[in-house]
């Protein structure tokens, strides 16, 4: 029995091996590669290291590609709950159906896409300005700015947020909820003390496929937050530009990796934990 499982385990186990694993392997064994006459040459130094760990503005672009990518997720969580509670709660099953439906439509379209339409909104002279000019407001900055990147990661993660929101909330048990109800629970209360907890693991997920994604996004800091500050994605960019300093990208392309792989283990033990304990 073990082993006819080995066999239909086999597939994703060789996938992520040569798709994940050996490009992973690879690029911590070239953070150690040394860069001469802008050829790499196999080396096994801590150069690379040295140089990336001890630049302040290493540091400035972690920092902020952390706080961004944390922002946008809380930003995120709390836009997408409200949504995904009325669709999971206040409409019927086949509503449901079609708004998870609609909102997966948007992967349809190419991010980079739906992130070049948010200039005409953004602009100076753009919708959300003439709107506010209206009534005597603005012209304000919007464009450039960790406002517009903060808008582009929630294009590209708002609506998966709100599905996984969904899905969790509308597996919780009903009779759960109703008995609160029944038991003199106010609707906040409800809210805080049942439907949270009961959803919990669903939440946390979302949220972190929601910071994965951002944490690792170049698109939107560099068309609409104007790379200034650069995250991280686009340090990478500037590095391997600069004297294909390839080794050096990868320093910082590991120390992204550690990192995700740090908040996703507390996350998911968090998710857990409790499921785990009984």
């Amino acid at each position: 029995m073990n082993r006819f499982a080995l066999v239909f385990r086999l597939p994703i186990i060789v996938w992520q091996g040569l798709f994940f694993l050996g490009p992973l392997f690879f690029m911590i064994v070239m953070s150690f590669f040394l860069v001469k006459n802008y050829r790499m040459e196999e080396a096994f130094e801590l150069k690379n290291w040295a140089r990336m760990l001890t630049r302040g503005y290493v540091w400035d672009s972690y920092w902020y590609t952390l706080g961004m990518a944390g922002s946008a997720t809380l930003v995120a969580t709390l836009v997408a709950f409200p949504a995904a509670y009325a669709l999971a709660f206040r409409v019927s099953a086949e509503v449901r159906r079609w708004a998870i439906f609609l909102l997966i439509i948007p992967f349809f379209t190419s991010y980079l896409v739906r992130t070049f339409s948010w200039y005409v909104i953004l602009a100076g002279s753009g919708v959300i300005n003439a709107g506010l000019g209206t009534v005597g407001f603005g012209p304000y900055t919007m464009l450039n700015t960790p406002f517009g990147t903060v808008v582009g990661y929630l294009t590209l993660t708002l609506p998966l947020v709100v599905i996984l929101q969904t899905v969790a909330l509308a597996n919780i048990d009903q009779n759960l909820v109703q008995a609160a109800r029944n038991l003199g629970c106010s609707p906040p209360r409800t809210l805080i003390s049942v439907v949270v907890p009961l959803a919990k693991t669903g939440l946390i997920i979302a949220a972190l496929f929601c910071f994965i994604l951002s944490f690792g996004d170049f698109v939107a800091p560099y068309y609409l937050g104007g790379s200034k500050p650069p995250t991280l994605p686009i340090l990478i960019i500037d590095t391997t530009k600069s004297g294909q300093q390839w080794p050096r990208a990868a320093v910082v392309a590991v120390m992204m990796m550690l990192t995700l792989f740090a908040i996703a283990a507390t996350a998911i033990w968090l998710a857990y934990r409790r499921r785990i304990a009984s």
